[in-house]
């Protein structure tokens, strides 16, 4: 790693460390080691996936996840705990949370067009990982709250989730369908009279009903989503907050990254450190490779296969060097941000002790991702 600030600062001193990055650059097993890490180093660390995939359980050795933060034991004098985001769970949580009676609540979770809008409208997942975030972040009791997002263009919608429910919240329809009675949209303009009348055309009476009784239901709760919107976009601009980019030394994934950095900027934020994953190791140098290829050459027996197994090195050296260019790309396009590189190795993450490895080369290795032996699992691949 280089620059000031190290990966191990970061565990040990952030209050949220959010992971981002394209798909299947290790997202997933590098959120488990930060966490994991900063439990080794006491703290009381909760990693939340908002990532549809899954793929969280595995890394840690388990068959699924709750929407509920479950404890992993495990060798380490702080606390770990995971959870996988559930956001029409989370919704409702919300809203038994925010309701001012318990009447209020059930019926908006028995609204036709809350149970169906919270399984299928666009930005509900992102709109429900900020709440869980919250919620994790200033309620849990954690040190640090370490998110797995989805691939780069969902997380940032996450990213921008606080602000498009601000925008939304003070959109001048969406306050006409939260007036208390149908009498008093008489006394709204006439351009929302009339995009009333267009949706019945269009989507029916019924579905027009449905959507003035659900929002009407929430009469009195949007405030408390504004205000955990706005605290949401205050933390994620809090010094306190890490982002750590995820890449792989891949074309595709460097232009991601380079996009994802940019839009980061743009929201007055930056990448904290960066990450490269898979980087194919070097076994040889140019010079010792030459030698072993002329010896080839020259044997009497057995030339041949032996000239195969020299042509696969050739091969692996080859690919090296591609990787060491991209990753010296990436890291002149991302910088000045710190780096650490994590190297291709030969198993995938499935179980605790795998988590470990990546963990230790993540934290411990020396700097340049050096495996730590000969059977340690494979870089994160999820």
């Amino acid at each position: 790693m280089s620059g000031g600030v190290t990966l191990t600062d970061i565990a040990q001193d952030r209050a949220i460390v959010v992971c981002c990055g394209s798909g299947g650059v290790g997202k997933t097993t590098t959120a488990a080691a930060f966490a994991l890490h900063a439990a080794r180093l006491g703290r009381k660390a909760c990693v939340v996936t908002i990532d549809p995939a899954r793929r969280l359980a595995n890394s840690l050795g388990l068959d699924a996840l709750s929407n509920r933060p479950s404890q992993i034991e495990g060798d380490w004098p702080g606390e770990l705990y995971a959870l996988m985001l559930d956001p029409k769970g989370t919704f409702d949580d919300l809203v038994r949370r925010y309701a001012d009676t318990p009447d209020q609540a059930e019926g908006i979770l028995g609204n036709r067009m809350y149970r169906n809008l919270t399984g299928a409208l666009s930005g509900t997942q992102e709109y429900m990982a900020m709440e869980k975030l919250h919620e994790l972040a200033e309620e849990g009791g954690f040190d640090v709250v370490v998110v797995d997002t989805p691939p780069t263009r969902h997380a940032l919608d996450f990213l921008d989730a606080p602000r498009r429910l601000t925008s939304l919240l003070n959109n001048r329809f969406f306050q006409v369908l939260m007036m208390p009675t149908r009498a008093s949209l008489k006394f709204v303009g006439m351009a929302a009279h009339a995009l009333l009348r267009t949706i019945s055309k269009v989507a029916g009476a019924d579905v027009v009903r449905d959507a003035v009784t659900f929002f009407q239901a929430f009469e009195g709760m949007e405030e408390g989503f504004r205000t955990r919107a706005n605290r949401v976009r205050e933390l994620l601009t809090l010094p306190s907050t890490a982002f750590v980019l995820v890449a792989a030394p891949q074309p595709d994934s460097v232009d991601e990254a380079v996009h994802f950095a940019g839009k980061l900027a743009e929201s007055n934020m930056s990448v904290t450190a960066l990450i490269v994953n898979r980087v194919q190791p070097r076994f040889i140098d140019d010079s010792r490779l030459e030698q072993l290829t002329a010896i080839a050459g020259q044997a009497t027996t057995q030339g041949g296969a032996l000239q195969d197994l020299i042509n696969n090195l050739a091969g692996y050296t080859a690919a090296s060097d591609r990787d060491e260019r991209t990753y010296g790309d990436l890291v002149a396009r991302i910088a000045p941000a710190p780096v650490s590189r994590v190297p291709l190795l030969n198993t995938d993450v499935h179980d605790l002790e795998g988590l470990k490895v990546i963990a230790d080369l993540l934290f411990l290795g020396d700097g340049r991702g050096a495996p730590l032996s000969a059977e340690a699992p494979a870089e994160p691949s999820q």
